[in-house]
């Protein structure tokens, strides 16, 4: 019995990000205006730079963002920590013309505060409805707080507009977690802060590629309408169709395995693993043989029969004491 007590937790463990996700924005299950989207062949850890040049700064910014699910470890660089719990993230590297003033922040952009509580409050809109030529959705999710200039917390998050292009997939030019580990080992290697290049279409390995390839886009970020700060990402995919799902209904279903799927599984391997060890573990203490070997053997043998009596009681419910009017032989 102390392996199912040992095991519980694990499994509960395990399924916490899936609840989490499941509590707030579903990439796989989006409804808007009676269109549904599946946006889950775009998750994963990605990322996308932004540098900009002072009189008296250079600021190289990595957005790293996973719009499936909290970015867990991918939340920390070294030693800036934005909380694994977040989805979108920033890390700025700040360098000085003279180099005499460097120093380097991480900043939550969206996702969940600390012991899971949703923030993230997503918001869905068709692109439709704020333009009549666009075909899309427009993602904000929110949860993420930003230092200004003046030391002063505000409240940040992002706004991806996701549009239709039928022609990508929306993972062109994209950046994997591995190849981001390396360039910022690289730059930590280097120490001097300049490894990303000052322009949006440099790639981490130094060779120049044409933004107009890329599909995840970074447009800007600063103070909104509401004196918060808000991320801005174009992002372009055939996934934000209108009519992708419907025109190409085998190819998403196939692209996740669901919440109960994987549910199933977890339960199976549970209860092959409880059978197996109270098997071996009666073999070894009791010299157990045959049905004696499985644990509460005499309740599993007994199963057909507690179903049948179920069933019979069901049948005798069902039908009743028949017509005798509530009389019955003495």
């Amino acid at each position: 019995m102390r392996l199912q007590s040992n095991l519980l937790p694990s499994v509960v463990l395990g399924f916490l990000p899936s609840l989490v996700s499941a509590t707030g924005f579903d990439c796989a299950h989006i409804n808007a205006d009676g269109f549904k989207y599946d946006l889950s062949p775009l998750g994963g850890v990605h990322s996308v730079y932004h540098a900009e040049t002072t009189e008296q700064f250079v600021q190289n910014t990595t957005y790293v963002l996973n719009i499936c699910n909290i970015l867990k470890g991918a939340a920390n660089r070294g030693r800036l920590q934005c909380g694994t719990s977040k989805n979108i993230c920033g890390f700025r590297y700040t360098t000085s013309l003279d180099h005499t003033d460097d120093h380097d922040t991480a900043f939550p952009i969206a996702g969940l505060d600390h012991l899971g509580h949703g923030t993230k409050d997503p918001e869905v809109t068709r692109l439709r409805k704020l333009d009549s030529a666009q075909d899309g959705l427009l993602v904000k999710l929110s949860g993420g707080e930003y230092v200004d200039e003046e030391k002063k917390k505000k409240d940040a998050s992002a706004v991806i507009e996701f549009k239709c292009d039928p022609d990508r997939s929306g993972l062109e030019g994209l950046e994997t977690a591995e190849d981001l580990e390396m360039r910022l080992r690289a730059r930590a290697e280097s120490n001097t802060g300049m490894d990303m290049q000052q322009n949006n279409g440099t790639g981490g390995d130094g060779e120049t590629v044409d933004p107009a390839n890329t599909s995840l886009q970074f447009k800007s970020f600063g103070p909104g309408d509401d004196n918060s700060y808000v991320l801005k990402l174009d992002w372009r995919t055939k996934y934000a169709c209108d009519d992708y799902l419907k025109d190409n209904p085998g190819e998403a279903s196939s692209n996740h395995w669901g919440f109960f799927t994987w549910l199933i599984i977890i339960v199976f391997l549970c209860t092959a693993a409880y059978l197996i060890f109270g098997s071996w573990l009666n073999y070894n203490r009791y010299g157990a043989r045959g049905w004696d070997l499985l644990p509460h053997g005499d309740t599993i043998q007994d199963i057909p029969y507690i179903l049948s009596d179920w069933f019979r009681k069901v049948v005798n419910t069902v039908q009743g004491t028949g017509s005798r009017g509530g009389y019955s032989a003495v």
